[in-house]
């Protein structure tokens, strides 16, 4: 566990998707769509359950496609293990929409406190033009912004992590002063324990069952700290710097 004192870091790294961003309202929207139109009886918990491990899969073994593409495949492969065709439109429809995701209500002004304070960084498993779109829900500038596209691979490469750590030196701000904040312990609170960072779990599902989009964790990993929303955590770093 870190040292509880929140002013002795100098920048904060996030994940975007299912931290900032609302992915899973994003991709469970498409879903709905493509399910109702196929005549699917599931939830949309069931859909994004069910859709998670086919974006993983896709990541591993196309990690230099855009993600777009990603989304696209993520799709089809859930078509065909539920035996329900995917039109080229549906997949579209999808791998087109991470622009339009919402940001959750808390986002925006908690990353404009942080800002304060720290200097913010994206390592994101998104494309630049995706992230754009996004950014521009979020209404701050970041001091980098690492993609999946940049780097030639999706999180929970190390890869990722490796080159989030190189950037940190490329800022001389070092690791040590670094702290990374994350829904997903799948995608980032594993990978970046592996790389010796410290994490903020931002426990977006708190209230609900499962892991909805994001496969289940391969292993045990406690995050150093856990807040249930970015509004909490920016509260606590507000109260520290106090």
């Amino acid at each position: 566990m870190i040292d509880a004192d929140l002013t002795r870091f100098r920048a904060l790294s996030f994940d975007c998707y299912g931290t900032l961003i609302d992915w899973e309202a994003g991709i469970a929207t498409a879903l709905r769509d493509w399910a109702t139109d196929q005549g699917l009886a599931l939830s949309d918990e069931q859909l994004l359950t069910a859709y998670a491990e086919h974006e993983a899969q896709a990541e591993v073994q196309w990690p230099t496609e855009p993600y777009p593409r990603i989304l696209a495949r993520a799709m089809r492969g859930l078509g065909e293990a539920l035996g329900v065709p995917v039109s080229d439109a549906a997949a579209e429809a999808l791998a087109t929409s991470v622009p339009d995701w919402p940001a959750f209500p808390d986002s925006a002004d908690a990353l404009a406190r942080l800002a304060e304070h720290y200097r913010l960084i994206i390592l994101s498993n998104v494309d630049r033009s995706s992230f754009a779109g996004s950014n521009r829900r979020l209404g701050v500038t970041f001091t980098s912004i690492l993609t999946a596209e940049d780097i030639g691979s999706y999180k929970p490469s190390p890869r990722n992590f490796q080159a989030l750590l190189a950037e940190v030196e490329r800022l001389e701000i070092g690791s040590d002063h670094l702290l990374h904040v994350a829904q997903s312990l799948f995608h980032d609170h594993v990978p970046a324990k592996a790389a010796g960072l410290p994490t903020v779990w931002i426990n977006r599902r708190h209230s609900d069952p499962g892991w909805g989009a994001t496969p289940a964790p391969p292993t045990e990993v406690t995050p150093d700290l856990t807040f249930t929303s970015m509004a909490d955590f920016a509260d606590a770093v507000d109260a520290a710097f106090a």
